[in-house]
């Protein structure tokens, strides 16, 4: 098992060039598992799906019959991010995020953006997750979005693209750090010789971002990170994140609001809760301000919030940023609010509400990706190029019903990584997820998620569609940077 027959394709692949030579920050890993048989490759490939499996990693999915608990398949050989790239990716989402927050306050309070045309007032009041009830809220420290996972990929081209924002609820974040724990037992003479950024930190960063954002006068707050409950696709995360930060994992039923506070309920009696990392959708936080039917909120969260005695974490209200419509505007966005070019660009976007686009994407459809607004996990999606005739005209009709719901992109050849699949190497694509903090400052996670579209020509890396993941390495240090530098002016001479 080797790469001797490995194909790079038309593809551009994360660790060779085109012309089969290895890229630099990929030599050292590449020649440690060159030093491997095929058995030694496989073996530490079923003992990570078995630590994994031991570790409880697994994700539900809605709809399956035949039970919902599966493991989340991960694949052995990582993504590896050169010091200088991670760079320029780090920046980018820095920028994004500051622009997305200034953004999310303007339209809750004074709407700018709105009054000067930039970005059309029927796109944010037709958006799903723009809420009324949030006008004129002041969040702790003016921060809305404070924990963010941002889609990137990288095109043929060879450029990076931001494919979507997740400022509601992002997961995935502990595949990230249980990836890197098994990669350090099964590799760890690789993690001996390679500067690779630690992701280990994650926990202690996020609690430090949400005790940032208690009220005034509260030495020692109370974080509690607020679940669904078991049945949520991502309840492994909220048990495993409230553990790693050493906080309490509570549901609403264990919450209470009393004399103006939130309370938890404890075998001593009732405790005040300051900073709530809550992992439940805006709709279901406060049934006697969102949705009166939910049983999974705080009845009267919402004006403790407000009163400024209870910080929430993300803000109610930012899930209007990560409406895939308001998304195509981001280019006006960064540019009105901070005056400056995208760093990281977004991917081409056809908005179907502008009918002069709408036209383009009915003729086109067998070309393209086409998104509706709020759907999330791979749903609510049509891949032109790999649809029929007769889903390309349900689709038309669906546009044609709603086109304000629906945006479209070309489909890009997403970058492929080497997996295994079965006893061979061979390339599948993968997009990546950073995850941004945005407390004291805005940190970014060295790496993140790289999700993988595991069945053969799918560019499709949810998990819930079939993808599994991969550890992500962003290496550092003055050899690997020179030896980056050095490739790229060879390669412009």
């Amino acid at each position: 098992m080797d790469f001797r027959h490995y194909e790079i394709g038309s593809f551009y692949d994360e660790m060779f060039a085109g012309n089969g030579q290895p890229r630099p920050a990929a030599k050292t890993l590449l020649h440690n598992l060159e030093t491997l048989s095929p058995g030694e490759i496989l073996g530490r490939q079923q003992a990570a799906e078995r630590a994994l499996l031991q570790m409880g990693i697994t994700f539900n999915v809605y709809g399956e019959k035949a039970g919902t608990e599966k493991i989340f398949p991960f694949d052995l050989v990582p993504r590896i991010v050169s010091g200088v790239e991670w760079e320029r990716i780090e920046r980018g989402l820095r920028q994004r995020i500051q622009a997305l927050n200034l953004f999310i306050n303007d339209l809750y309070h004074d709407q700018h953006i709105l009054k000067d045309g930039v970005v059309p007032k029927e796109i944010i009041y037709s958006s799903k997750a723009f809420r009324q009830e949030c006008m004129g809220i002041n969040p702790p420290r003016g921060i809305w979005c404070h924990v963010t996972g941002t889609d990137l990929v990288r095109n043929d081209d060879g450029n990076i693209y931001v494919l979507e924002d997740n400022l509601r609820c992002p997961s995935g974040v502990s595949y990230v750090l249980e990836n890197r724990q098994v990669m350090k037992s099964l590799f760890p003479q690789v993690f001996a010789s390679s500067r690779i950024r630690p992701v280990s930190n994650y926990p202690n960063r996020l609690r430090d971002m949400l005790e940032h954002l208690a009220p005034e006068g509260v030495p020692q707050p109370r974080v509690v990170l607020l679940t669904p409950g078991i049945y949520n696709s991502a309840y492994f995360e909220h048990s495993f994140l409230a553990q790693q930060m050493g906080v309490e994992l509570v549901e609403g039923r264990d919450l209470v609001v009393s004399e103006g506070e939130v309370c938890m309920r404890t075998t001593k009696g009732f405790e005040r809760v300051d900073v709530i990392y809550r992992r439940i959708d805006d709709d279901f936080i406060d049934p006697q301000v969102f949705r009166s039917d939910s049983m999974l909120g705080v009845p009267g969260l919402m004006e403790v919030y407000k009163a400024g005695r209870v910080a929430l974490a993300n803000a109610p209200g930012t899930g209007v940023a990560d409406d895939k419509v308001v998304y195509a505007y981001l280019p006006r966005i960064v540019k009105y609010y901070l005056d400056e070019a995208m760093i990281l660009p977004n991917v081409p976007t056809h908005i179907c509400a502008e009918s002069d686009e709408l036209q383009y994407v009915l003729e086109h459809l067998d070309e393209m990706v086409v998104k509706a607004a709020n759907e999330s996990g791979g749903y609510g999606m049509l891949v032109g190029p790999h649809s029929t005739a007769a889903e390309q005209a349900e689709f038309a009709e669906r546009i044609r019903a709603n086109p304000r719901n629906y945006i479209a992109q070309p489909t890009l050849s997403l970058s492929r990584v080497p997996t295994i699949i079965e006893n061979r190497f061979e390339g599948r694509h993968v997009d990546l997820r950073p995850y941004i903090l945005y407390g004291k400052d805005i940190f970014v996670l060295p790496g993140g998620l790289t999700r993988v579209a595991l069945k053969r020509g799918s560019l499709v890396v949810n998990s819930s569609q079939g993808g599994g993941s991969k550890d992500t390495w962003v290496l550092a240090g003055p050899v690997e940077e020179e030896l980056e530098n050095r490739t790229n002016s060879q390669t412009a001479a």
